[in-house]
């Protein structure tokens, strides 16, 4: 007969193996009613799978609430006995992994602020050897891939199997849209880093905000993420933490269902086979282009030459905003953002300077 203890952890496998995985709670555990209660109005969604709660929580300056600690751990295991949601939490020590255990949190995560700390991120998986539970570790604060995927070996290192990434965005000086910047490139890159490892995407860190929250989920969703974290409230407005960026349980159920949920493939034998064409008109599209930019360095270190001997710098200000110029006139006619023709020709001016640089200095 199966004791209580194996059948959580039975529905702990098969919420860590759903897709999506659906992740919600309050931004902190402020009170055993208001977390038994907003458990209690997100289970009755039947759209959360795991239960969320903030019990230490690293805040920017002394004198805001950073959580109850231990004390609100009880609640958690309280709120799993009466909904049957899986709980989760962060941990920032080896002393908050040791008392949510106690408490049998069914799933940890990392968060932001210790995994751009590889000491931290050491104590943690120290603390962790052994422990057969998922264990999930958002990116960094600042957009430093290294920091994220040096937390994961860390976790991979002392034997954690079941280990996921949260995407919560970054941290950006002056950046007014987001609280933290998406940079949808970085998370991406992590997903061909570690392929086949759980990616789930945080839109009320992110956002910071609720009226952002559909479309920031629905976009993470449109790239293949695995699930979502998202922040919920019984009564929002009156959170002791993160107000703006939470919902009510009833508008979370509305969230959730307009959002398309896509998959990654399909078996359709139209879709693979009109996929299939395009996807070959475009490799041979980015074959054209290499060869055409290898042309362009070509012409480059010619110039670079030229440059070298009759004693002219590299950079020439007046033809660089030149061809930004034109660029930016045909790029609009095409279709293509003045963000993305930025982009590009700053990384081929980059290169280009680099290989002026070489003959230069030969």
């Amino acid at each position: 007969m199966k004791t209580e203890v194996q059948t959580m952890k039975e529905l702990v496998q098969q919420k860590w193996n759903k897709r999506p995985l659906i992740i919600s709670g309050p931004c902190s555990a402020e009170t055993e009613e208001q977390v038994i209660e907003t458990a209690t109005q997100l289970a009755a969604t039947g759209k959360v799978d795991m239960l969320r709660a903030g019990i230490w929580k690293p805040r920017t300056k002394p004198g805001m609430f950073e959580g109850n600690g231990i004390v609100g751990l009880p609640w958690l295991l309280q709120a799993k006995k009466i909904t049957g949601l899986p709980t989760t939490v962060e941990v920032a020590t080896a002393k908050h992994v040791e008392e949510a255990l106690k408490f049998d949190v069914d799933m940890l995560w990392i968060g932001a602020r210790t995994t751009v700390n590889p000491f931290s991120v050491q104590e943690v998986a120290d603390a962790l050897k052994g422990v057969d539970i998922p264990i999930l570790i958002k990116n960094p604060i600042n957009p430093d891939l290294e920091l994220w995927s040096g937390g994961i070996e860390r976790l991979q290192k002392v034997g954690v199997k079941q280990i996921g990434m949260i995407h919560r965005g970054f941290s950006s000086y002056g950046n007014t849209e987001y609280r933290n910047a998406p940079m949808w490139h970085l998370p991406i890159e992590m997903k061909r880093r570690f392929p086949g490892m759980p990616l789930i995407c945080d839109p009320s860190h992110i956002c910071g905000n609720r009226s952002m929250l559909q479309s920031v989920s629905q976009k993470s969703i449109d790239l293949d993420f695995d699930g979502l974290m998202l922040e919920s409230h019984i009564d929002p407005d009156k959170a002791w933490s993160d107000a703006k960026q939470q919902v009510t349980p009833e508008r979370l159920l509305e969230l959730l269902n307009s959002i398309v949920w896509r998959q990654e493939s399909s078996t359709v034998e139209e879709f693979i086979t009109a996929l299939t064409t395009l996807r070959e008109q475009i490799n041979q599209l980015d074959d054209e282009l290499m060869t055409l930019l290898g042309q362009r360095m070509k012409l480059s270190d010619k110039i670079g030459e030229y440059k070298r001997d009759n004693s002219i710098t590299i950079l020439q200000t007046n033809r660089w905003n030149e061809i930004l110029e034109r660029a930016f006139q045909k790029g609009e006619k095409l279709g293509l953002s003045k963000e993305f023709i930025t982009k590009y020709f700053d990384a081929v001016h980059l290169e280009s300077i680099q290989h002026q640089n070489k003959i230069m200095n030969s």
